[in-house]
């Protein structure tokens, strides 16, 4: 099994911290989204990965070490593929050519899910898609009575379903879905000016191709900013049920921590209230602060701030004041 991860797109949504940071690895209560991504699909896929094919743009040989070591954490060689033109989700996929033979799951690495399913082989093709309020705002997949998909649709104006896909896919056959992208590629047929994936996955059900789905229980988005937030949220309030995410090589002293929180080994929290829902990567230090709903990435220091619903990048410097008021009736301070 091999898994192919497209993540060469620029993040714009998610501006400044993906001008520095690629967005898959910004992190998730602890962890890079990617990384949360990977070890997701490896607890759905019942047999083992043999490699993980990432395709990045210009992104560095220190990404590109993080990258293969997220591999390497469940098992699997990592392999790096470059897409320096975005031309669409089927060319992203096709930049990873070699990896695609046997089975594949190809997986975009802007969304983390949670599933109570095992990956069957016994299908030629699977989709996974979670059940959405709001289908218009999504692609979405339409079923036969069989339970095999009859047809994709992009944000429907008229119900057609609410089985929104999220953007993971299985192919038992990585060859034939290879053909069929290249197919696209040497024919020019293109959706708004680019290959798109589902262009493919229409011509593979028009051979005979079928198509299943498999539902996500839960679905978390990462696309801007207040998704990432919630979404941190979310895994804390998961993750803290089995136990506690403070480190105990985190120095925390006269400190007030608000669980469920996530401070890495290195960070330094000293006379503040911390939580709940707060990220601190390692070596940040937090002084005289309260903080809320945010995630502070590492080696940064923050001291004298109120801060909440925030996302603060690497190397970053707060220094704030708290003020002392004396405020009679009907004051209003606006700052």
């Amino acid at each position: 099994m091999n898994i192919i991860v497209p993540m060469a797109g620029l993040g714009k949504r998610l501006r400044p911290h993906t001008l520095t940071t690629p967005k898959p690895l910004l992190p998730i209560a602890g962890k890079p989204i990617v990384q949360r991504l990977i070890e997701d699909i490896a607890k759905v896929i019942d047999e083992k990965i043999d490699e993980i094919a990432f395709v990045i743009g210009e992104f560095g040989k220190d990404v590109e070490d993080q990258l293969i070591a997220i591999a390497e954490s469940v098992g699997a060689t990592g392999k790096i593929y470059y897409q320096l033109e975005a031309l669409g989700t089927a060319h992203a996929i096709l930049c990873a050519e070699p990896a695609l033979h046997g089975k594949v799951v190809v997986a975009y690495a802007d969304t983390l899910f949670r599933a109570d399913f095992k990956l069957s082989d016994d299908k030629e093709g699977i989709i996974w898609v979670s059940k959405v309020e709001n289908p218009e705002q999504f692609g979405v997949v339409k079923l036969n009575e069989d339970g095999s998909i009859e047809g994709f649709y992009e944000k429907p104006k008229d119900f057609v379903s609410d089985e929104a896909i999220i953007g993971i896919y299985y192919f038992r056959d990585g060859e034939y879905l290879r053909a069929e992208l290249q197919y696209l590629l040497d024919k020019k047929i293109t959706t708004g000016g680019e290959y798109g994936i589902t262009d493919g996955l229409q011509n593979m059900m028009q051979k005979g191709t079928k198509f299943h789905t498999e539902t996500v229980t839960e679905w978390l988005d990462c696309g801007n900013k207040d998704a990432v937030l919630d979404t941190n949220r979310r895994m804390l309030e998961i993750l803290g049920e089995e136990e506690s995410m403070i480190s105990l090589e985190a120095e925390v002293d006269d400190a007030l921590i608000i669980e469920p929180c996530f401070i890495a080994p290195g960070a330094v929290v000293m006379n503040s209230v911390i939580g709940p829902f707060v990220s601190i990567g390692s070596k940040t230090v937090i002084y005289n602060s309260i903080i809320r709903n945010t995630v502070v990435q590492e080696n940064s220091k923050i001291e004298n701030k109120l801060i909440e619903n925030s996302l603060i990048g690497n190397f970053t410097s707060i220094d704030g004041s708290f003020d002392e008021l004396s405020l009679g009736d009907y004051s209003q301070i606006t700052l």
